[in-house]
């Protein structure tokens, strides 16, 4: 199973579920693709169609997430990892609107390199004009301050980070290079299993170890730990990767992949949770924060249940419940910048209520 590499299975097996005061932090990282078709991936949907879907995206979730908060009252919200290359100005003023009624955040995503391979020279000014855009015209993005560049988190389109799948849906090698060059601190393509993309390094916080003008640098990383700032950015931040063993067949385990993607065929579970708990995603030294970055496909219609249906609403409902009822955490909703914010905090020796660090370092530009 090339897919799901060896250290990997080492890794989960070793650890443990439960940590004393233990934190949950859970955000998704959302491909939010209003042109999505899923029979025509490469393909757009008219704008008209794109419209109603973003439209009754706004409208449905809030009347359907306000119910499920977290420790702070929080709710669960996405973040919009919005594609650069499907950029149309209207669309985004809605999406940002409904961001600033608290219901997310935006962020960058890029599909580059679907017929030919791309060039640095076109993928950067792609990243910047779109983070350009999303400042100028939208007030999206971070800054550390009122006087720093804006900054961003990052997915690839068709997960191919850095060029890692064999010169498809990218061809640049120097990608890692371009994004730190551009103001992005976290990168949330991974896990990308079972695509060629996915590296053997899983269920990890940590820098790239190797030069960032290299193809797929992030195969080899230093983690995250307490008492070590970090000094090469992007950060990667991978979500949970492993096996479930939950369902059976004739009496026998059938083994399933666990990706942390939300789809309605795979919808979350409790079950899901303990598995995402047990990858142990966390900063070396600060083993009761342990991070869940989720990812899912939000405007696939094919994913309406686990997104805006009974799914996800069931889901909810049990998730907080057993975190006030005796489920051995304390669950916190983040925004993939708020994650960044309480990593950063862990790596500093920040103590206590990963909470209170949600706008650590980057906090969005309208709030500077």
């Amino acid at each position: 199973m090339r897919w799901l590499p060896r250290y990997g299975l080492q890794r989960v097996a070793r650890r443990a579920t439960g940590a004393r005061g233990e934190h949950l932090l859970i955000a998704l990282a959302d491909h939010f693709e209003p042109a999505y078709l899923p029979d025509a991936p490469h393909d757009f949907a008219p704008l008209d169609v794109q419209e109603r879907r973003l439209e009754e995206w706004a409208r449905e979730y809030p009347k359907i997430f306000d119910a499920w908060r977290d420790a702070e009252g929080f709710p669960f919200r996405h973040t919009y990892f919005s594609p650069a290359e499907q950029y149309h100005e209207h669309l985004i003023d809605r999406l940002a609107e409904h961001c600033r009624q608290g219901w997310g955040e935006i962020e960058i995503h890029l599909h580059h390199g679907l017929h030919q391979p791309d060039t640095a020279e076109a993928t950067r000014r792609a990243l910047t004009e779109f983070r350009d855009t999303l400042v100028a015209r939208h007030g999206c993005l971070s800054r550390t301050d009122e006087n720093d560049a804006p900054r961003y988190a990052f997915v690839h389109g068709n997960w191919a980070l850095a060029n890692s799948a064999g010169g498809r849906f990218c061809g640049v090698d120097a990608e890692m290079r371009i994004l730190a060059e551009t103001g992005c601190y976290a990168d949330m393509t991974l896990p990308s299993s079972p695509d060629a993309s996915q590296v053997s390094k899983i269920n990890s916080l940590y820098e790239c170890a190797l030069p960032l003008d290299e193809r797929a640098p992030h195969r080899r990383g230093r983690d995250l730990r307490v008492g070590r700032a970090p000094e090469v950015f992007p950060l990667m931040v991978q979500g949970p990767l492993g096996l479930n063993f939950a369902e059976r067949a004739a009496g026998l385990p059938l083994p399933k992949l666990e990706n942390a993607a939300l789809t309605t065929r795979y919808p979350p579970t409790l079950e899901r949770v303990r598995l995402w708990r047990r990858a142990a995603v966390t900063v070396v030294g600060r083993p009761e924060w342990v991070f869940v970055k989720l990812h899912c496909h939000g405007m696939n219609p094919e994913d309406r249940e686990a997104m805006l249906g009974r799914l996800i609403q069931k889901f909810l409902g049990e998730l907080t419940e057993a975190s006030r009822d005796g489920g051995g955490f304390s669950l916190h909703f983040v925004t993939a910048r708020e994650m960044v914010n309480i990593i950063l905090a862990a790596c500093d020796g920040r103590e206590g209520n990963p909470g209170d660090f949600r706008d650590y370092r980057f906090r969005l530009i309208k709030n500077v």
